[in-house]
């Protein structure tokens, strides 16, 4: 099939999906080592408005920021500034005083003890130092309404007082781990999170639309964050604050799918994309190993339908640092030991290593693990697939 044949197949399976109203807009973007294979954009970024989804749509990565933020601790491990066992409290003190929480008593008050070993940034990086979020597990949501502490959307430090569910390096649990990692680098690296993911990993690889703070010239391209309800699509105003006390390294960046292909296809290269040395081929190759041992991811049950639905599609695999990593060939065509993750607003990306392709997929619907969303990623993935 030529590159013409080869879009114009991804682009009929979009277009009509955002056409029947499967999503408000979709858009996509994939590449080879060598080659681009396809990007675009259809349906609207904004109901409201009818504004087109475009190519250069700003969308909200959510999570697909982990595993940027995984990139920039994993540079000062090269560079000795952090180490992967050691225990992490050598740089955030307040990672040595967190506590477990093992249940409420009778009055509903939290009850809490000592964990039995440290935090490790090896812990942090893989969901298993202990951490959850409230949108997975209901006795984080009891402590958040006790206590009242904010969720991560608000931006505030506040948000990340939240006690362990298990000692660290017992079981993964998917959570706040990687904002803590983001303050790890600012620690180190004696600046912000954004202004180190700037000068350290954007401006060498060219991902120009990428940052915490929505500028002008992006605000002009930014679509917004749909919620599916029974009898259709509402637009919202959800954003993330843009004047944050912390900034999220688990979940607050905007980009586009171009961007962000640039990321994992430097991923792809070894570390290096148009001549830039982001990081060095040994360091791809240990992020993109299991980094958590005999422990496997385990599905999660929704506790805030509004935002999630089940988590079930991680159910045995692994975790790098800081990528999902499946274990078998996918139905869509991906190989083993590929890399992968999510964000909530429904967007989805994968490298794979052994075939020399990835992929990057948004769309800005809630809530996450949308079928007709996941199926319409499955759709592009398989496309692609056929293309190499």
């Amino acid at each position: 099939m030529g590159e013409a044949a080869v879009s114009e197949a991804i682009a009929h399976i979009l277009e009509r999906a955002a056409c029947v109203g499967d999503v408000p807009g979709v858009v996509a973007a994939a590449a080879t080592k060598d080659r681009p294979i396809f990007e675009g954009g259809f349906g609207k970024r904004d109901l409201t408005t009818g504004d087109p989804m475009t190519s250069d749509t700003v969308v909200w990565i959510a999570s697909l920021t982990k595993a940027i933020t995984g990139a920039c601790a994993m540079q000062l491990v090269e560079r000795e500034k952090l180490s992967l066992d050691a225990s992490i409290k050598e740089v955030l003190p307040e990672l040595g005083k967190v506590r477990v929480l093992e249940g409420f008593d009778d009055k509903g008050e939290p009850k809490l003890r000592a964990p039995r070993r440290d935090i490790t940034l090896r812990h942090l990086l893989t969901h298993t130092a202990g951490f959850g979020y409230n949108m997975w597990n209901s006795d984080i949501v009891r402590y958040m309404e006790k206590t009242g502490t904010p969720g991560t959307h608000s931006g505030m430090n506040a948000a990340l007082t939240t006690p362990l569910l298990f000692d660290p390096g017992e079981r993964w649990e998917y959570g706040i781990s990687m904002d803590w990692v983001g303050k790890a680098v600012e620690a180190t690296a004696g600046m912000r999170l954004g202004r180190y993911m700037k000068e350290n990993v954007f401006d060498p690889l060219g991902m120009n639309d990428t940052a915490f703070r929505i500028g002008a010239a992006q605000r002009q391209r930014l679509a917004r964050i749909h919620r599916r309800m029974p009898d259709g699509f509402v637009a919202t105003n959800m954003e993330v604050p843009q004047e944050p006390e912390f900034e999220g390294g688990g979940g607050g960046l905007y980009s586009t799918v171009g961007d962000y292909l640039k990321f994992a296809l430097m991923i792809l290269h070894g570390g290096k994309l148009n001549g830039a040395q982001v990081l060095k081929p040994d360091t791809i190759a240990l992020m993109s190993k299991n980094a958590m041992g005999d422990i496997s991811c385990r599905p999660l049950k929704t506790a805030t339908p509004h935002l999630t639905n089940d988590l079930d599609f991680v159910d045995g695999m692994k975790w790098g640092l800081s990528f999902l990593i499946n274990s078998e060939k996918s139905a869509t065509g991906r190989s083993p030991g590929s890399l992968a993750w999510a964000g909530l607003a429904n967007s989805y990306y994968w490298i794979d290593p052994a075939q020399g392709v990835a992929g990057v997929f948004s769309t800005q619907i809630l809530p996450f693990v949308d079928k007709k969303a996941v199926a319409l990623f499955k759709d592009f993935e398989t496309e692609v697939y056929r293309a190499i």
